[in-house]
């Protein structure tokens, strides 16, 4: 993907609607491309900062952001550590059947 592609994606993120495969990819570019990261921080600031200063709510923007890009940081290692898991016992279960399998015959 292209750094316009994962600006495009922004809005998303900041309304937390992706998906894990698109948030995965979306977190390891902004953590790669500074030119990406200064724009999320600046839609964020402005998305956000509008919305608090209607409600008139004291905020501090910068420390929501980092917890924001450390909560969906936090859930792709979670759903990564489901895969990897669902992928060992997919071959804990074909090792077991195939043993039984081979068993069977002999």
């Amino acid at each position: 993907m292209t750094c316009k592609e994962f600006e495009r994606l922004i809005p998303a993120f900041l309304e937390q609607k992706m998906d894990f495969l698109t948030l995965k990819k979306f977190n390891e570019h902004m953590e790669s491309c500074s030119d990406c990261h200064e724009e999320l921080v600046i839609q964020f600031l402005v998305t956000e900062g509008m919305q608090r200063l209607e409600e008139g709510s004291a905020f501090d923007l910068q420390s929501e952001l980092d917890e924001r890009l450390e909560d969906a940081r936090n859930r792709v290692k979670f759903h990564s550590l489901f895969l990897y898991l669902g992928a060992a016992l997919e071959t804990v279960a074909i090792a077991l059947i195939v043993g039984a399998v081979m068993w069977v015959l002999l």
